[in-house]
This record gives structure tokens, sequence and C-alpha cells, in this order.
């Protein structure tokens, strides 16, 4: 925990490198200072069928992101700051809260930028009885001098693979280098936890689950994606090819991000990721399918 706290000294917590004094008030890139903000926590029942199980996975939305996708479907939370800051004992009581509610683990949504506030209350948590596997739900931008600080303390990593084209990264989400410090993180995250692993009732205890949004137009390089899994990750990997795509927040502008996604792009997508060996990915009914398909 105090070797994370250093690192908002001159802040290097994310591969921005931005160096920010956090402790001292700055901002840095991702618009936080020397406190976690969150939007909002409690079960949640649309994520991936291994985290809700019965009982719904315990989630908390922490407020801004290191990234700047222009087609978040979060943005009033990503972008627009959207939350509340919140203190390590009332971060820990959250975490108490969702395990008393009967959830399944505690998700922690785009938690890049508050790892140390994570760390930090994780410490009072467990000290309460906490005893959930923890979910460390990210874009996908992370630097793995932070990973290496919460290695033997995430049970799950679910990283997003956004884009496989570095020009397409810069363009949608302002980062020039997200296909290379994105890949060296999945495989970093693997090397920590391993494949998915799943209980007797189908729910996820540990391991990599990998979630891959398919965008309009091919732009999100799915074939170079499922390939990069496949041979350098795991074949075994628990992926969910998401259809959920619709125009959000600035992407009205995008001539090429400005549709939904067609039931062939979608059904290519999953195609790809069969012919390359994949075949763990998540299966649960998908509502935004049915209204993209009309």
């Amino acid at each position: 925990m105090e070797r994370a706290k250093a690192m908002l000294a001159e802040c290097h917590l994310c591969p921005r490198h931005c160096g920010a004094n956090r402790l001292a008030g700055e901002k840095g890139k991702c618009r936080t200072a020397g406190q976690a903000m969150v939007s909002s926590y409690g079960p949640h029942f649309g994520e991936e069928a291994p985290l809700v199980g019965r009982h719904g996975s315990g989630t908390i939305f922490f407020t801004f992101c290191n990234l700047r996708c222009i087609f978040c479907q979060n943005y009033t939370i990503s972008q627009l700051g959207e939350g509340s800051p919140v203190s390590p004992k009332e971060l820990a009581g959250m975490m108490l809260s969702l395990q008393a509610k009967g959830c399944h683990n505690i998700n922690l949504v785009s938690p890049t930028h508050v790892v140390p506030f994570i760390l930090e209350a994780l410490e009072l948590a467990v000290g309460g009885g906490l005893s959930l596997p923890l979910v460390y739900n990210t874009g996908g931008y992370d630097s793995l001098e932070t990973l290496k600080l919460l290695d033997g303390v995430v049970d799950i990593y679910m990283p997003d693979m956004k884009y496989a084209d570095a020009k397409v990264g810069e363009r949608f989400s302002g980062i020039r280098d997200y296909p290379e410090i994105n890949r060296a993180a999945v495989k970093e995250m693997h090397r920590q936890v391993g494949d998915l692993e799943l209980d007797e009732a189908g729910v996820a205890q540990r391991g990599l689950l990998v979630r891959h949004l398919v965008l309009p137009n091919r732009l999100a390089g799915t074939e170079a994606v499922v390939r990069f899994l496949a041979r350098e990750v795991s074949a075994n990997t628990y992926l969910n090819i998401m259809a959920q795509y619709h125009p959000c927040y600035q992407a009205f502008d995008i001539p090429e991000l400005a549709r939904p996604i067609s039931q062939r792009e979608f059904a290519e997508a999953v195609e790809m990721a069969h012919r390359q060996g994949l075949h763990r990915l998540d299966e649960r009914p998908s509502l935004p399918l049915r209204l993209i398909l009309g």
C-alpha cells in the first residue's frame, strides 16, 4: 500500500505517467487527486454469467478514468465526473455492505487510477471480515508496475481489449500505445491468476476474463485480438465478445461510429474467435443485441 501511495507523488500509476503530485492535491490526467470518487455501488445483474451467479456482482463504479473513449456508454461517470469523494473507511464499508447483500464478488469498475485508495480500503475491509473474490474491471490500459503490486490481491482480472490498431486507439481513446500496453498488461494478469476458474455453481473464483467490444466497420481489430489471446495468452481464455455497442457521447460525430453494429458484424467476430480456437465465450442472453437486431 505504501509503495502504491508513493507512486502518486509524481503519478505513474498508469502508463500515461503524467507526473502530477496527487498527494499535494494536483489532479492527474485521470482528473483525480488524492481521494477516490464513487458514482454508485450495488448488486449488478448485467455482468458476465460467472460474475453474476444467483445474487449478483457487487459493483463499485469509480468516477473518472485514465482513458478518453469518445463512445463511452458510462460517459457521465468516466468523462463528466458523476460521483462523490469517499474515504477509505467509506469504501471499505461499501465492500462489506455488498458482501452482506450476498454478492458473489467485489467488482471494482475503472480502478486503475485509484489503486492506492482501494488497497487502503481493502486493509480495513478484510479486517472487518471481507472474504469475497476481488474483481479488477479495467479498460485495459494498465502499467506492469501497478499490476505487480496487485499480485496476490486481485482474484479475477477483467480487462477490456479495445483495439488492435494504435492509430484507432489514439483517435477514439486518446492513447497512442494502447495495443502494446494492453497486451503486456493482459499477459501479466494471466501470469498472476491463470485461466478463469469456476466453482460447482458456475461462479468465478479466480482467473482472467477478457472483454472485447465489437465496433462498427471492424474498427476494434477483432481478428488480431483473438489471435493474440489464443496464441500468446491461452486458448482457454474466457472471452466476452460484446454486442452492445451503440453510439454514445461524441460517437455521433464520427461517421464510422455513428451506428450500432450489425448482426453480421457480431457473428463475424464470434466466428473469428472460434477459428482461433477460443471456445469459452460468454453466452448470457444479450438484450442490447436483440435491440440491435430489431
